[in-house]
């Protein structure tokens, strides 16, 4: 998952937070670019719903729009957290493309399909 910070903020790295099992990471393009992504802990415990957890608070926060502009989350990336924290997620992300990609928006409407949300 790729996040796009906002204007008000240059870099943000580090945990959101115990628990989720994943952290933002600044790397580097070989152009120079600065990007940030959504990285699994390489150490301890990763929590079932860990990876779900930290898409949807990362989705949340960019609707904030104080750290977090937007995110950027494949239809594969996001089936596989919700395989992970066995939640059924509906026939629209079934049939998306592997490739296909959500902003923040998208992902928090997966958000009122779960049972009890993450």
């Amino acid at each position: 998952m790729e996040i796009f910070l906002s204007k008000q903020c240059k870099f943000l790295c580090g945990s959101l937070g115990k628990g989720f099992g994943y952290h933002i990471q600044r790397r580097t393009d070989p152009d120079g670019k600065i990007r940030f992504w959504g990285v699994r802990q390489s150490r301890g415990e990763v929590p079932a719903n860990g990876h779900l957890r930290f898409i949807l608070t990362c989705a949340e926060l960019a609707q904030m729009k104080l750290h977090i502009a937007d995110i950027r989350v494949s239809a594969k990336e996001l089936r596989l957290a919700f395989n992970e924290a066995r939640l059924l997620y509906g026939d629209r992300l079934v049939k998306a493309d592997a490739e296909q990609i959500y902003n923040a928006r998208e992902v928090l409407d997966f958000k009122n399909y779960l049972p009890n949300p993450a």
